[in-house]
Formats: C-alpha cells, structure tokens, sequence
C-alpha cells in the first residue's frame, strides 16, 4: 500500500489488497476510485470502538469514518482543502475531528479534553487523538498547511481559529490576554487564544475559518 499527493489537495491511496492494506476515510471525501474497492461505514466510533463512540456523542467531537479495502486506486478529496501528510511512530497526534481525512487502519482514535474554555469560537472542548503507528492525512481548508515548532524555551501562541492539529509531547492551554483581538476589531464575545507547551510541531492554517 502506497500513499501520495496527486496534487496538494488530493490524496491518492494505492491499496494492494493484501492483509493492513486498507484506511479509514472521511466519509463522503473519495472523489474517484479504480479496482475493486469495497466502502463501508466504520460502525460507531469510527473505528474507534464503543468508548470513543460514547465519548463522541456525549462531546459532539464527531467523526464520521468509512472503511476503505480492496485492490485499487483511490482518489481523496473535501471541499478543495490542502492535504497534510503525516507518518505516526508512537506519538500522539491531536487534532479536530473535521481536519482528519485519512488514518491507516492499524491507528487508534479517542476523544480527549481540552480545557474550559473555547465553545464561542467553534472551538469545542474536546478534540480528537490519534495514536499508534502509521500514517494520518489532515486537511487544512483555510490554505497552505504551515508546521510551527514548539520547545520547552519557546512555548507558541495561536489563534484557534487558525489551528488544524498538533503532534508530540505537546500541553494545550488557555490564553485569555489577547489584546491582539482588540486591534482588529474583535473584542466581543470570548476572546482567546491556545497556548501549547512542550516539545513537538503545531499545524496551522494561514486563513481563519
């Protein structure tokens, strides 16, 4: 099994049918396909088992996943977003549910709390891990995938209307200081941004949704 970017906004999976050869995809997000392929629903969870589908429901953190198997050639695409790849070899990738477009099918996903704040920006108090080893594909629909490193001498702020997912040894945290906001004209309501803290890479994307 290959994968490869066809283009910067789609992803194309070879499957060669043999055993592991198969991903979880977003639901909906296959624009072309050739070969016997099968598609089928990833059941509650979206793979994940019962407990993310329990955690899923009670959060709203949502993640509708189909199984993808076969011999073929698949094409994978949504809303003519940009396409991240990732290659997981023990770390813990974190991202929102709606930025995850495909896993490979030995990954686990699970819904893991964020903090206390962020329900009024779209920003929800959960989001979604994905652990174990393979590959991930995240998209980013505001633009150009941009990877900021984060160290212990050099924490990084950003605004969450920016921000796709993060990857390592990485704390996520509450900024409610953001006189930035005030500059531009958007004071009102709950202004915030996320602060992340440690050792690992943070995922963003140049245009705010």
């Amino acid at each position: 099994m290959s994968w490869r970017l066809e283009t910067p906004r789609v992803l194309v999976v070879d499957l060669d049918g043999d055993k592991g050869s198969a991903v979880r995809a977003r639901t909906g997000s296959m624009v072309a396909y050739e070969g016997e392929v099968t598609f089928k629903h990833a059941g509650s969870g979206g793979g994940g088992g019962l407990r993310a589908a329990f955690k899923q429901r009670v959060t709203g953190e949502s993640l509708p996943l189909m199984d993808v198997s076969g011999r073929g050639r698949v094409h994978f695409a949504v809303d003519a977003g940009y396409v991240l790849l990732l290659d997981l070899a023990g770390e813990v990738l974190k991202a929102e549910s709606e930025s995850l477009l495909c896993l490979s099918e030995g990954l686990r996903t699970d819904v893991v709390f964020t903090g206390l704040q962020g329900a009024s920006s779209g920003q929800g108090l959960f989001t979604t891990s994905v652990t174990g080893r393979g590959r991930v594909a995240l998209l980013s629909l505001g633009g150009p995938p941009i990877a900021l490193r984060v160290s212990p001498q050099h924490p990084l702020v950003v605004d969450p209307d920016a921000y796709i997912g993060c990857l390592g040894d990485v704390s996520q945290s509450f900024v409610t200081d953001v006189s930035w906001r005030n500059l531009v004209g958007e004071s009102s309501g709950e202004a915030f941004s996320l602060r992340f803290e440690g050792r690992g890479t943070v995922f963003i994307q140049p245009e705010e949704r």
